[in-house]
């Protein structure tokens, strides 16, 4: 078994970089407020259950052979395979950061209008400052994000389906392909972002307009200091009947954020999508 072991670690190794890399990145396991040790143990284990599925003669990993040493010495290009996976993972994680930035970027939309402009305060899970109502949507993305288990999802769908078909030589050779898929998805994040916040801002919106018109006919009226808890209150009502319509929308959201991590994987092989 030891002998055994000793085999596997440079497969096993290579497995540890992708996984730690997606760890550290995911929304909320990258908080700062979990243990580094915990993080270490829950790789660890990742790497041990996924590694015996891999192989270095066969698979995806086959490529790899050719460029590790079989006396067990590491070399730099093994270093660099090393730098390819934790890169994979990073770009993995990145994206599911992506699909949560658009919720916490639609709070930051219409925070603004509804007089909570000095409410930044740091969020934990996104590790920026964020308005309340940007840290509210966050916070209830997550809670779907974890009630529905899309990180078991992420874990044995999407990090499997990476080591089956993606490597490290699969991002050198098609860059353009990663570049070109990043950009669409920073254009997605604003247009969900907008469809979230459209339905506040719009409503807003149209009582600016009518106190401004009610300002120009009864000047006498002091609406200046009713307008911003009008405003407020509006908003919380608004946001408390949408609410199981933005669950639903977070569902679908991730749902298609799989289906574009999915995407993503074919085009760094080079696969039509």
């Amino acid at each position: 078994m030891p002998s055994g072991l000793l085999n596997a670690a440079p497969l096993y190794f290579l497995v540890f970089a992708r996984c730690f890399a997606i760890l550290v990145t995911l929304p909320l396991f990258s908080s700062r407020s979990i243990p580094g040790v915990a993080k270490a143990a829950l790789v660890l284990f990742m790497a041990a259950f996924i590694t015996p599925s891999l192989s270095l003669d066969t698979g995806n990993f086959a490529d790899y052979g050719a460029f590790i040493s079989k006396d067990g010495h590491f070399n730099l290009i093994y270093v660099l395979l090393l730098a390819g996976e934790a890169l994979i993972g990073i770009i993995m994680g990145f994206y599911i950061q992506i699909i949560f930035a658009s919720f916490s970027t639609a709070g930051q939309f219409f925070a603004f209008q509804m007089g909570f402009s000095a409410s930044e305060v740091f969020d934990s899970l996104s590790q920026v400052e964020n308005p309340l109502m940007g840290q509210f949507l966050n916070m209830v993305a997550m809670l779907v994000f974890l009630q529905n288990r899309w990180f078991m999802k992420l874990v044995t769908g999407g990090l499997m389906a990476s080591f089956e078909s993606v490597n490290a030589m699969d991002i050198a050779a098609h860059t353009q392909n990663l570049a070109h898929f990043m950009a669409s998805s920073l254009t997605l994040l604003f247009k969900d972002s907008l469809v979230i916040a459209l339905p506040v801002m719009g409503t807003l919106f149209l009582i600016n307009v009518t106190m401004g018109i009610l300002s120009k006919a009864a000047p006498q009226m002091n609406l200046l200091s009713e307008g911003f808890p009008i405003m407020m209150l509006t908003s919380f009502f608004i946001i408390a009947i949408l609410l199981p319509y933005l669950c639903d929308f977070f569902t679908d959201s991730f749902y298609h954020g799989m289906r574009e991590l999915e995407k993503l994987l074919k085009l760094l092989t080079g696969a039509s999508s």
